[in-house]
């Protein structure tokens, strides 16, 4: 399955395809504003948010962004129809490839700590919890 896949950057026909994917692997919660991370991702970095297609629909995306001293991922997402095919790893090896271009030391990312299985999953990839205590503030309301 996963060397059928094609992985491409984000384009602008693609945002509802997107939103609509990250809905169903219940990425979106009500304090951000999916077109607007997409928004500013695209502005920002728009090579960095990738995609994964599969017989001309979505099915998976990660959004990679290197900031000059970590890199970071977000939106890790695979459409649950076609999980435990390898396409979590797919995705994140390419986002791994692209964050290489930069010579990107290290990658960081979140994840909420009730969420085992995917701690799992990254732990099976390669990444390592690190004791560490992860702080945000909020900048601009994303509410809806």
């Amino acid at each position: 399955m996963h060397d059928a896949i094609e992985i491409r950057s984000f384009q602008q026909e693609d945002e509802a395809p997107l939103i609509k994917l990250w809905e169903k692997c219940e990425l979106v919660v009500a304090w951000n504003d999916p077109s607007k991370d997409i928004s500013r991702k695209v502005q920002l970095d728009p090579e960095g948010l990738l995609l994964g297609w599969y017989d001309n629909s979505l099915i998976a995306s990660v959004m990679a962004g290197y900031e000059g001293h970590r890199g970071w991922i977000n939106y890790l997402a695979v459409d649950p129809e076609y999980r435990r095919k390898g396409l979590g790893k797919t995705m994140m090896k390419a986002a791994e490839t692209y964050l290489e271009q930069f010579e990107c030391p290290k990658i960081n990312l979140q994840i909420r700590a009730q969420n085992h299985q995917v701690i799992e999953f990254y732990k099976s990839i390669g990444f390592l919890q690190e004791d560490v205590i992860n702080m945000g503030k909020r900048l601009i309301p994303d509410l809806k």
